[in-house]
């Protein structure tokens, strides 16, 4: 199985959802697309890591509902055990401030601010997001064990934010150079 098969079976652990629902919640982890996940989800059908409940809709074609089976639980709980791949990283911006120099301070500076502005924007919505999880937990956040339902939530927000305020530390560091 690929790396998004098991992208697929984490989200399912935390809940029932449409592919459509798994596409959307997918993203902040791995990009895919329709065509990507629903040949998938067969597979992990086929396989009978998944299953699916059809749910009637009168305005549009009936849809699937998927729900991680007790054998797809375990795979999921064999493959987290397994040494994970180093991240993939493609950073357009990087390679444009690898050759900055090329353009004059105020080019430069108007690039730097746009990305400041879509960090600010970035740290915006995971304190959103963190806000959301305070609110459905029912202890504070920094008492979350590993085993509560929000733990992975909570653990991932805070390093999304941790590394969106490194990247605007950065971009005043950066400011700091082109003055």
């Amino acid at each position: 199985m690929n790396t998004l098969s098991y992208g697929l079976l984490s989200l399912l652990s935390k809940d029932s959802r449409t592919g459509y629902e798994l596409m959307q919640h997918i993203q902040p982890f791995w990009p895919a697309k329709h065509s990507q996940i629903y040949p998938l989800l067969a597979q992990l059908e086929q396989m009978g890591y998944v299953e699916f409940v059809h749910v009637p809709q009168s305005d549009k074609p009936d849809k699937k509902v998927y729900s991680l089976t007790a054998s797809g639980l375990k795979a999921l709980q064999e493959w987290i055990g397994l040494p994970t791949d180093a991240p993939v990283t493609r950073d357009e911006f990087a390679l444009k401030v690898y050759c900055i120099g090329l353009v004059d301070k105020d080019e430069a500076m108007k690039m730097l601010l746009e990305r400041e502005n879509y960090y600010i924007q970035k740290k915006e919505q995971y304190g959103e997001s963190f806000e959301k999880v305070k609110r459905l937990s029912k202890k504070p956040l920094e008492e979350l064990e590993i085993h509560d339902p929000l733990f992975g939530n909570y653990v991932l927000i805070r390093k999304a934010t941790l590394k969106v305020e490194a990247d605007l530390f950065w971009c005043e560091w950066m400011k700091s150079k082109l003055k």
